[in-house]
């Protein structure tokens, strides 16, 4: 697949049928992700990839914790910035009424957070997640390595005809997780990846994106 082609069809599928994925596939893409940059060459990322049965439990477990109205685990990091101005937040507002749509929850529903958590505790169906740990004496350069990683891996698995979901909602239940991949206190989640192939006649969700220029600058001719 075209570069171009790649990263212009990947997008975060949220259905995602029940086809197994080779694990020869995944080791091909992960093997190949390591050339990723790396400031320094620390190449801090650690990642867990889980399918199966200890997928179908942690599936169980954490989704058991949404429908109870478990609130998560304490945040070790924030999602997003605590006051969010234009335009940012007009993005994301934008973004996640075309998601609620196509997840079929109405906005106003009472229900809506646990329904979400538990769609996204499911990882939407996918038969394999990946998760993406650091080391947590790394700082704010080892977290931009492991998101350069992480779309790394992710346009390397269009390449293989398969789709992706990054999910930093995995941050939520990541006592959880941890306690199921054995990684120790030394190790920060940073999100989890649910990756597979996409189900077919589901609505698909394509979010817009801004207009090259109110985002990048040229100077110079």
């Amino acid at each position: 697949m075209d570069v171009y082609e790649a990263v212009d069809s990947r997008r975060a599928v949220r259905a995602f049928s029940s086809m197994p994925v080779s694990k020869a596939v995944l080791e091909r893409v992960l093997a190949a992700a390591t050339r990723t940059p790396s400031s320094g060459n620390l190449q801090p990322w650690h990642v867990y990839v889980v399918t199966g049965e200890p997928l179908t439990e942690l599936k169980r477990r954490a989704t058991a914790r949404a429908l109870a109205g478990d609130p998560g685990d304490e945040r070790e990091y924030p999602m997003y910035p605590p006051d969010l101005t234009s335009p940012y937040l007009d993005r994301f507002s934008a973004a996640a009424a075309l998601r609620y749509e196509a997840l079929g929850i109405e906005r106003d529903d009472p229900a809506r957070p646990m329904k979400i958590a538990a769609l996204n505790t499911g990882a939407f169906g996918a038969p394999v997640v990946l998760f993406c740990y650091l080391d947590r004496t790394m700082g704010p350069g080892q977290w931009a390595d492991a998101g350069m990683y992480l779309q790394t891996v992710m346009l390397l698995l269009r390449a293989e005809g398969l789709h992706s979901c990054p999910q930093v909602m995995w941050t939520m239940y990541r006592e959880t997780v941890s306690r199921m991949v054995g990684a120790d206190d030394g190790r920060v989640l940073f999100c989890g990846v649910s990756v597979g192939f996409e189900k077919e006649g589901v609505p698909r969700l394509r979010t817009g994106r801004a207009d090259v220029t109110e985002t990048v600058s040229f100077l110079g001719e």
